[in-house]
């Protein structure tokens, strides 16, 4: 986005929607896989790009944190939610699912806190959410992240390079898999 006029729309993705909002454990979640090597590249992946990541030992469900967030998009400044969000679950391993620690985080974006309560309470931003899901299907993503530009789907995290690739429509049907959690 630094160096390129790039226009970014978050579209909202069901990974694991089946958690319960205690969330589950990411052992029980990935039971007889060893996800060492799947943790180690995440890390050095979020180390590479400057972001945090702490030890997160939890996944949770994430549909009110997308919901939350896609009414956050209508607010103004409201896209600063989404990176409070990213560093409660990444960082803070936070319950994402929890409607008291969504509040806070808009109220730390800037945003009005009995507003964000009301919108988790009466589910006012299920349907756009809906939509996404069925949209984010419908373009064949299964993972996060991925990136759709034109007619080109780019998953998981990628270097500097290819994201520039990919922003320059010079990418060609590159799809690979993703480990990350």
């Amino acid at each position: 986005m630094q160096r390129y006029p790039v226009q970014i729309r978050l579209v909202h993705f069901p990974l694991h929607p089946e958690t319960p909002i205690e969330g589950l454990s990411l052992e029980d979640l990935f039971r007889g896989r060893d996800m060492s090597a799947a943790r180690q590249r995440l890390q050095s992946a979020m180390t590479a790009a400057g972001l945090p990541y702490g030890e997160r030992t939890m996944t949770y469900n994430s549909r009110l944190a997308q919901e939350l967030g896609k009414w956050a998009d209508t607010q103004p400044g409201g896209e600063a939610l989404h990176g409070l969000i990213y560093r409660a679950y990444f960082v803070a391993n936070q319950n994402i699912a929890d409607k008291r620690i969504l509040v806070q985080l808009a109220a730390d974006a800037g945003l009005d806190p009995q507003t964000a309560q009301a919108v988790l309470d009466q589910r006012s931003y299920a349907d756009p959410v809906d939509r996404d899901w069925d949209y984010s299907r419908s373009c064949g993503v299964d993972s996060v992240p991925s990136l759709l530009g034109g007619q080109q789907l780019l998953v998981g995290y990628q270097p500097l390079e290819i994201l520039e690739q990919f922003v320059k429509g010079q990418l060609l049907d590159r799809h690979e898999d993703s480990d990350f959690l």
